[in-house]
């Protein structure tokens, strides 16, 4: 699509919001008995579930073994009917294992491993349908199911995206909003500290503009956090009425 249609004349993106509004989030904690943590989010049409197991004893290989703090473990992958394009090797592919990469960095700088040495916590993310953000919308789910496992973490990680069109910051994208081409970010932030865990840029941008960029990818980030905070102390309220009864 060209850049014109992204943006109206009045201000308005694609689907109706303005430039620094999130598409609606909806989430759920505790979705998954068997396993330690779990999450499921939605943002906007792009669907994610986060599965946490651990922290537990390291499996496989010993050389993995940190003395001082856990390995972080993390596995992304699409499911096969998330987007229009059947996909043959789900998590095989170089995008998957980018993904996979930037997730490990992202929590390593978040939970604090130090407290669990010689551990392992396992964090599997997938994407059930994909309509942009996927990266963003795994951090947040991974972020509730880690919490869900009770593992504690410096912050809440949150994530966003942010592109630049007609020399203006457009929040958390969709997928169709992405497609355009254009500079885009990815920011993981700890919005506390506004300590940045993760970002990415798919391409380049001038310099005079990267401030109002990220300053837009860390409100787009607090905004998430607002959300987040909510479906915590949700869940959390849920927990205690039940183990009361």
């Amino acid at each position: 699509m060209a850049g014109m249609e992204l943006l109206s004349d009045q201000g308005y993106r694609v689907d109706g919001r303005k430039p620094g509004e999130l598409r609606k989030i909806q989430a759920r904690m505790g979705v998954f008995a068997q396993a330690d943590g779990s999450a499921y989010i939605e943002q906007g049409n792009t669907k994610a579930l986060a599965v946490v197991y651990g922290p537990h004893e390291v499996r496989g290989s010993r050389s993995k073994t940190l003395h001082d703090k856990a390995v972080v473990n993390c596995q992304f992958s699409m499911a096969t009917f998330s987007t229009a394009e059947r996909k043959r090797r789900p998590h095989g592919d170089r995008r998957s294992s980018e993904m996979t990469l930037h997730l490990k960095q992202t929590f390593e700088a978040a939970i604090l491993t130090q407290l669990y040495p010689r551990s392992q916590i396992d964090i599997y993310v997938q994407i059930l349908q994909a309509d942009g953000g996927n990266y963003c919308a795994c951090v947040n789910a991974a972020t509730l199911a880690i919490m869900d496992a009770g593992i504690p973490m410096r912050d809440y990680v949150c994530a966003s995206s942010v592109g630049f069109i007609e020399d203006t910051p457009l929040a958390d994208l969709s997928y169709v909003e992405e497609a355009a081409g254009g500079p885009q970010a990815a920011l993981a932030l700890l919005p506390k500290t506004d300590q940045i865990a993760l970002l990415e840029m798919n391409s380049r941008l001038h310099e005079d503009h990267l401030e109002r960029v990220i300053d837009a990818a860390s409100k787009a980030c607090k905004d998430v956090y607002a959300v987040l905070d909510s479906v915590v102390r949700e869940h959390l309220q849920e927990v205690s009425i039940l183990s009361a009864d």
